[in-house]
């Protein structure tokens, strides 16, 4: 393992409407935008991104960089629609981690 600490890319809390979610963020916070549509919404804070997401789409999770990820699981990974690849674990405690490959 390398001695550089791995990079949390985002958080992903489940909503009940992207839309007014989209609003209430960024309407009370100062965030912007990174990606919106019907099914999730990804909003960039100064230090993190807070990705909103459907409870049918995704779980709740958090995201860590993963650089090496198609040399350790070449067989598992899928990719979302904007071409990263990723695959999803789940620790002891049964929490959501998704690593994600942000150079494929």
């Amino acid at each position: 393992m390398s001695d550089q600490l791995s990079t949390i890319d985002h958080l992903a809390i489940i909503v009940n409407n992207i839309e007014t979610s989209v609003e209430y963020y960024t309407e009370n916070y100062n965030c912007k935008v990174k990606h919106h549509d019907g099914t999730w919404a990804m909003l960039q804070f100064g230090n993190i991104n807070l990705a909103l997401v459907l409870e049918d789409e995704h779980p709740n999770h958090f995201a860590l960089v993963d650089r090496s990820l198609h040399e350790k699981y070449p067989k598992n990974i899928k990719y979302h629609r904007d071409g990263i690849g990723y695959i999803y674990q789940k620790d002891p405690s049964g929490n959501h981690i998704e690593l994600l490959d942000q150079s494929s």
